[in-house]
């Protein structure tokens, strides 16, 4: 499924996102930035050492990443040319997550305009081991993207993929932006 948002299509893949070209792929990072588990661990096994190296390189420089902020490294051996790393909140029930949530596909799509980058991917961001429930997690990231494609008309972006690991995760993501587009 998929939808255009001014000259964007937003599209929705069931998949592994290690395996995507793009110019651009999202890791949902910890804040440490140095693999874990889920997507984070297989973009980091995938990409090799060189994502590893650039994120020591940035921890060094800035310290560990807060929540909702994202960085930018080389793909290293992944299909895409970079990674854009960005930290997930842990859901606990409260407000705030919805706001860090959203803030982390806002500032990773605002990394991939300043970089350049027409083509970004994300996983679905804390539904994982983060244990954002991913009912609440689709339309909040959907809804990111979107107000952030309506604010940023001249955005160079011209593809926002969500690649999805499962197909109960893509039927969330699928629900959310069927009623993102009526």
């Amino acid at each position: 499924m998929q939808l255009v948002l001014n000259s964007t299509t937003v599209y929705l893949l069931q998949g592994d996102i290690t395996t995507i070209k793009a110019d651009a792929i999202v890791n949902a990072a910890n804040s440490a930035l140095m693999g874990g588990g889920g997507v984070d661990g297989a973009i980091h096994r995938a990409g090799g050492s060189l994502i590893h190296k650039e994120c020591r390189e940035i921890i060094k420089k800035q310290g560990s990443c807060p929540t909702g902020e994202a960085v930018i490294t080389a793909g290293g051996n992944l299909p895409a040319p970079f990674v854009i790393h960005t930290v997930g909140p842990v859901y606990r029930g409260g407000a705030d997550e919805a706001r860090l949530l959203a803030s982390c596909y806002r500032n990773s799509l605002a990394l991939a305009d300043k970089n350049s980058l027409s083509h970004i991917v994300f996983p679905s961001i804390s539904t994982g081991i983060y244990a954002y429930p991913v009912e609440k997690a689709a339309p909040a990231a959907l809804g990111a993207i979107k107000e952030y494609l309506e604010q940023h008309v001249d955005t160079i972006i011209t593809k926002v993929g969500l690649i999805l690991f499962d197909q109960a995760t893509y039927a969330s993501y699928h629900t959310a932006l069927k009623q993102l587009s009526k």
